[in-house]
């Protein structure tokens, strides 16, 4: 109670932080269920079904043949990883605790770390589905063959961080608007469902259409990683540049938000108790 802390390094400093990092993502994962396993198992679940909807969705209208010339189910999955990871990042730092949270009252806990905790607890479970998902279906079903998987899972990596950027914008919104960033969240994610491009090919939209879909950041990584996973597909109207500076300009803008948030909140919403 009367303990008092000195000067640390910045390499025990770095290892605080990590410690508290690593212990807040185990306690986001077991939020789910208190099996960790389980947890990430019905996260699993989730994005199976989402394919296997899809699947026969496509299969019933006959719109299979419109895909890529490759494997079908892969050409699915490459979408919805990448769009589950956006939205379920985007989701979990808005949700994260902020200032007022009663953690926050047990030093050294922060919201920085608690952002943190909740993205990289989001890209943890997401990635490891990725892995389990695919190594299931290239065991038990048919070999699949991905032509760059490194530049394929770079991909993965800027739609977390695109969604990291807009869902911190969103959460130093929230405390001031609370009612339109949870519904801002809800139509966001609901309509990436079809702006993401998760159920068509960038290069076969005409022009008119494609001003319709190309302000996604979504929709650019999607469209590239089916280019590093397909040998026979070349995206001819996304880029990587385009997600990257739009997701770093929106972590700035979260960073500037939820600072300024952060002291609103601890010079006035706290005092009101």
């Amino acid at each position: 109670m009367f303990e008092q802390t000195g000067p640390k390094t910045t390499l025990q400093s770095a290892l605080t932080i990590s410690e508290l990092v690593y212990h807040s993502i185990v306690r986001k994962v077991r939020k789910t269920h208190n099996n960790a396993v389980l947890s990430i198992l019905l996260n699993m679940l989730q994005v199976v079904i989402f394919v296997l909807a899809f699947f026969l969705m496509f299969s019933v209208l006959g719109l299979k043949g419109a895909a890529i010339r490759g494997d079908f189910l892969l050409y699915m999955m490459t979408g919805i990883f990448m769009f589950m990871t956006h939205t379920k990042t985007m989701g979990a730092v808005v949700g994260a605790e902020g200032p007022s949270s009663p953690m926050m009252k047990h030093a050294p806990m922060n919201t920085a770390i608690a952002i943190l905790a909740a993205a990289l607890g989001t890209l943890y479970i997401q990635a490891l589905s990725m892995v389990m998902i695919l190594f299931v279906y290239h065991v038990g079903f048919t070999p699949i063959v991905i032509e760059q998987p490194i530049h394929a899972l770079g991909m993965m990596m800027l739609s977390w961080f695109t969604g990291f950027g807009i869902g911190l914008v969103l959460l130093a919104i929230k405390p001031w608007y609370p009612t339109f960033v949870s519904i801002a969240n809800t139509v966001y994610a609901r309509v990436n469902m079809i702006a993401s491009g998760k159920m068509f090919v960038a290069n076969t939209l005409p022009s008119f259409m494609l001003a319709m879909f190309d302000w996604n950041p979504l929709f650019h990584t999607i469209d590239q990683a089916r280019g590093y996973t397909f040998i026979n597909y070349v995206p001819r109207n996304t880029s990587t540049t385009y997600p990257l500076v739009v997701g770093l300009i929106l972590l700035m803008i979260g960073l500037m938000g939820e600072f300024y948030t952060r002291r609103q909140a601890s010079l006035s919403w706290g005092s009101k108790r």
